[in-house]
């Protein structure tokens, strides 16, 4: 454990480090995201976050390599220096992604190169549960090469989709790692695996880089992570997510369920991911019920509602912290009991109560603002005397209303008072 925690801070302080050098890199070669209607940011911030995170990601992994008990995975596993390579890749596309904006079909070609390398380099789902049994089946190459990019190009893309906030793919990507890290370890505890697995390490990598990116991409961001850093966080996941699902037999793992142990690392980032998959397939049915392309930008996206809901940038942030962590971190824990159904169900509870909590909290916000009225006092001197109320003016008869002038038609003059500004 100890080493995995070295690894962890040694990518977190280099991607921290080399973060301002990729800022200063970043305005000048004017990788700089203006403001567009769509966007939450309102000054042009530079891009290309992801250069800093691919050097922190190299030094920890290099780290690791020189450690007694980690380095037997680069000897054994193929996933270091496939998710290097890979990465090096994709993270060159964001760059010029970021720079130069790239067509989707383009990108995509691209993505599918570099989830074909780290295929080519070892990382494949290799094998999968068998549904009619507690046992796993191997899958051929015919079968794990595909699925292993399908998989991987997905992921790539629901990163990049969600990095709509200034710290919001960092942090869930960091959560969610975590929540790997722990299912990883605690299954080679548990089972008796080798603890030092690759699983881990990618998991402490990547939690590491996003830990040590975030202070530069919170609120008020310095810095986006751009296309260069959402897909590379992407590939890092997958990596991660295949390395401890794909490639380990759980035949005969005797915890609550024989699925639900394998499914676990294969749900998280799915589960983390849900509510941006959803607002993605809404997206696109509302578009195109409105007669627009799917693909028009609008301000109706799930961050933009996040906003509405907590009226604060960060309390929106730290509200999808909460689900990811509670989606995550609860699905994992139930994965290790005896029976996971309560543990399911206090998250699912603990999740609605948070929800409601948010509404009850934002509609109360919006009655406080409907009800304060202007202030009465408002433009009042205050250190004017204060008039006393005199004896009363005899009545008299009412005063006629002024002359019109002459010339001037009423009907006209109400006419011209219609006319004016509403």
């Amino acid at each position: 454990m100890r080493e995995y925690l070295l690894v962890f801070a040694v990518a977190a302080v280099v991607t921290y480090l080399a973060t301002p050098v990729a800022r200063m890199l970043a305005i000048r070669v004017g990788a700089v995201a203006a403001p567009r209607n769509r966007d939450v940011h309102v000054t042009p911030t530079p891009r290309m976050g992801g250069l800093a995170m691919l050097i922190g990601l190299f030094a920890g992994l290099k780290v690791a390599d020189r450690l007694p008990f980690l380095g037997v995975v680069s000897a054994q596993w193929p996933e270091p220096n496939a998710v290097m390579a890979a990465g090096a890749i994709i993270c060159l596309l964001g760059v010029i992604d970021d720079r130069w904006p790239l067509d989707p079909l383009t990108k995509l070609a691209g993505q599918v190169v570099a989830a074909g390398v780290m295929v080519l380099l070892g990382v494949q789902w290799s094998f999968a549960l068998n549904p009619r049994g507690d046992s796993t089946i191997s899958l051929g190459p015919e079968t794990a090469v595909p699925l292993t990019i399908l998989v991987t190009v997905i992921l790539v893309n629901a990163m990049n989709f969600i990095d709509g906030l200034d710290g919001l793919l960092a942090g869930v990507t960091a959560i969610a790692s975590g929540a790997t890290f722990y299912f990883a370890y605690e299954l080679a505890v548990v089972k008796g695996f080798e603890r030092a697995s690759p699983a881990a390490l990618l998991a402490a990598v990547t939690a590491g880089v996003c830990v040590g990116f975030l202070p530069h991409n919170f609120n008020p961001a310095k810095l986006f992570m751009g296309d260069s850093g959402s897909m590379l966080v992407g590939l890092l996941s997958a990596a991660s997510m295949i390395s401890v699902t794909g490639q380990v037999a759980y035949g005969g793992y005797t915890g609550p369920s024989q699925l639900l142990p394998s499914l676990i690392p294969l749900a998280i980032p799915l589960a983390v991911l849900a509510v941006p998959f959803i607002d993605l397939g809404l997206a696109v049915v509302r578009r195109t019920r409105a007669g627009r392309s799917p693909f028009a930008p609008d301000k109706m996206h799930l961050h933009h509602r996040m906003l509405e809901i907590s009226h604060s940038h960060k309390r929106a942030v730290l509200s999808m912290y909460f689900w990811a962590a509670l989606v995550g971190f609860g699905g994992v824990i139930a994965s290790f009991q005896a029976s996971p159904w309560p543990v399911l169900l206090l998250t699912v509870g603990v999740g609605l109560a948070g929800l409601v909590g948010l509404l009850l909290y934002s509609q109360r916000r919006e009655r406080r603002a409907r009800g304060a009225g202007p202030d009465p006092n408002a433009g009042l001197d205050p250190n004017a005397p204060v008039a006393t109320a005199g004896p009363a003016a005899p009545a008299g008869p009412p005063a006629a209303p002024p002359a019109a002038p002459v010339g001037v038609r009423v009907g006209a003059a109400a006419r011209r008072g219609r006319g004016g500004s509403r």
